[in-house]
This record gives C-alpha cells, structure tokens and sequence, in this order.
C-alpha cells in the first residue's frame, strides 16, 4: 500500500455492499445501503494527545457518514480520524 495516513487518521477498505432483491427486482448499485464496516489497510502514527490504538488488518465498525472516500487502483477506500470509528470486531 503506498498511501500513508498522518496523524490519527485511518485508511478503511469497507465491507461490499450486501446484493439484495425484492419480489425478484434487483435494487441498483446507487440504491444500496453502505456497508458500516470494513478493514483497517493502514494508520498514522498518531498524536501527542491520543495514541493510535488501531492496527492493520483489525476489522472496525464506524459511522454512517464517516470519512472520505479515496479511489486508489481501482478499489474505493475511506480515509477517516480514528475517533471517527466506533468499535473494533473480534
């Protein structure tokens, strides 16, 4: 991975969006809901006032309207503050 976040910032790689149909009609890209979580692909070193608790590979839960998305090689990413993230699975 050559981006690397500064300061308490995290680089997320959501989870896909779940594939649902209704009644046999399948719902459009635009019309699907977010995923809410998704997987640490790097961190920043943190501040002098809050230390990065996150780590690669740690699957994280974070908000709704968390971060901002990133395209890089042709996959989307959110980069988003570590306080932005609400809980870590597992």
């Amino acid at each position: 991975m050559n981006i690397k976040p500064l300061a308490d910032r995290v680089l997320v790689l959501p989870a896909p969006a779940e594939e649902k149909t209704v009644g046999g009609i399948i719902i459009p890209d635009t019309a699907k809901e977010k995923p809410l979580q998704g997987t640490v692909v790097a961190v920043g070193k943190g501040t002098k006032d809050e230390e990065m608790v996150l780590k690669e590979n740690d699957t994280v839960l974070y908000g709704k309207y968390s971060g901002t998305e990133i395209e890089y090689e042709g996959k989307k990413y959110l980069m988003m503050r570590q306080s932005d993230v609400l809980a870590v699975l597992g």
